[in-house]
């Protein structure tokens, strides 16, 4: 358990219990109180609770009848659904983006990515992440429509603690990397069909590791 902040703001709470969730300290079904929240952080109650409406907004928590607050859980079929608008997003981003890339762009991401490769060889789980988060959200954020950047990450969020999963394996971190730099080179060429194909390729191995680690779990009878 991380060490009890004093006075932690709204913000830094939801970071907080952000990272846990993704992490996997808090487990799917764990049930979050505004008690062990205002003990933990040293908040007051109206601080606690809107720290944790605000995790219920986003998606990563749950209100259910007569058990409080629960780290989220997903279905297998929710899982699929969700993966699939996501698909719809990212391929319609894609079909957007201006080829070949503007140079200011491609160059960033090089950036990210080269961070990323490093935090890697590092076994640093949580630069992992969230450079892989920079990168996604710097890559659909060029797509030229904001709405749909937006939905693109706020997708991501919704299931950020499926994707997390990944980045402790090393085969399939290596895939992740071998196609971040297929999207720069399919944007630096104006390969179109190239990057549509792995833009959406790219989400498949997060879904598949997460069904098939919890399928005794989320297949069961509530």
């Amino acid at each position: 358990m991380p060490i009890r902040r004093s006075h932690a703001s709204q913000a830094e709470i939801v970071s907080a219990l952000e990272d846990d969730i993704i992490f996997g300290v808090l487990r799917p079904l764990e049930r979050v109180t505004e008690e062990d929240v205002m003990q933990r952080f040293g908040a007051t109650r109206h601080t606690a609770r809107q720290a944790l409406f605000t995790l219920e907004q986003i998606g990563v928590v749950e209100r259910k009848p007569n058990r409080g607050i629960l780290v989220r859980d997903f279905s297998i079929e929710e899982v699929e659904n969700i993966y699939e608008v996501r698909e719809v997003l990212q391929k319609r981003a894609a079909e957007r983006f201006p080829l070949p890339a503007p140079k200011s762009l491609t160059a960033k991401l090089r950036s990210i990515q080269s961070r990323f490769v490093q935090a890697a060889q590092a076994n640093a789980t949580r630069d992992v992440y969230y450079l892989n988060k920079e990168f996604h959200d710097k890559l659909f954020g060029a797509c030229g429509n904001p709405v749909l950047a937006q939905a693109i990450e706020r997708y991501a969020w919704f299931i950020h603690a499926i994707r997390s999963r990944v980045f402790a394996d090393p085969e399939q971190l290596n895939r992740s990397q071998r196609e971040h730099d297929a999207m720069i080179v399919a944007l630096e060429q104006g390969d179109r069909e190239s990057l549509v194909r792995i833009c959406v390729e790219h989400l498949a191995p997060p879904k598949e590791a997460y069904i098939e680690a919890n399928k005794w779990r989320l297949t069961r009878e509530d």
